[in-house]
């Protein structure tokens, strides 16, 4: 077991300060990092299995053979991970705002995900995923107006609880009608979301796209002995 807490890395970014750290929970005697920007919490290597499930649920309802990803947000890189584990991924893009974020994952300093920057189908790109979904080049530069099976999005932590207000037009159905713009026909959009399932929100997706659900994820909180719900929504 290494120190009790270590800041990995500590950077200021056009959103705020973004931290790396690393603690030992005494309670269940294992290391955890976790995900700051400024005071909130962003994620926790404790509570990973919303991350899983959105790419999961998601990738389930692709029909191809072989397939396209779009990852939206790498953060501790659990769902970019996840998606990897479906044989049929070919190519895996994942869209990540900090160079500072991409950055702690070829140094590797995520043993649990640390093989995922060195994986050859995966592409770390710096950039903006709300501005590149709304863009006609869309999510690949080299390849403008490339369309993918599936965009698996995790950044905001709710269609209303964005992290920057520039974020909220995506969650509109002209947002939707711009992203569905680089998803092949029958192609796959899923969110995560730490609310419970929105019906305002479920409406917005319904004007897009043909067929979408909300589903419940629950899983144990080993600090509490209780449960936890998030909600991960797939369209197509």
């Amino acid at each position: 077991m290494s120190a009790r807490f270590e800041v990995l890395d500590w950077t200021e970014t056009r959103m705020g300060v973004i931290s790396l750290r690393r603690r030992t929970e005494p309670s269940l005697n294992v290391d955890v990092y976790e995900v700051k920007l400024g005071d909130e919490f962003l994620m926790s290597s404790l509570f990973t299995v919303a991350e899983v499930e959105l790419a999961r649920r998601g990738l389930a309802q692709v029909v191809d053979a072989d397939i396209d990803v779009v990852v939206g947000g790498l953060g501790l890189g659990y769902t970019a991970q996840a998606a990897l584990g479906d044989p049929r991924v070919r190519s895996l893009v994942v869209v990540e705002a900090l160079e500072e974020v991409i950055g702690w994952h070829q140094r590797a300093l995520l043993p649990d995900t640390a093989e995922l920057a060195s994986d050859t189908r995966v592409r770390l790109h710096q950039g903006d995923f709300f501005e590149m979904a709304a863009s006609d080049v869309g999510f690949d530069p080299q390849t403008p107006g490339r369309q993918f099976h599936a965009v698996l999005l995790d950044i905001d932590h709710t269609p209303r609880h964005v992290l920057h207000p520039s974020h909220s037009a995506f969650y509109t159905p002209a947002g939707l009608k711009k992203l569905a713009r680089h998803l092949h026909a029958g192609g796959v959009f899923a969110l995560w979301s730490d609310d419970p399932p929105d019906p305002a929100f479920e409406a917005v997706l319904a004007e897009i796209f043909d067929r979408s659900a909300a589903s419940v994820v629950q899983f144990a909180n080993p600090l509490t002995g209780g449960y936890s719900t998030n909600t991960v929504y797939v369209a197509r």
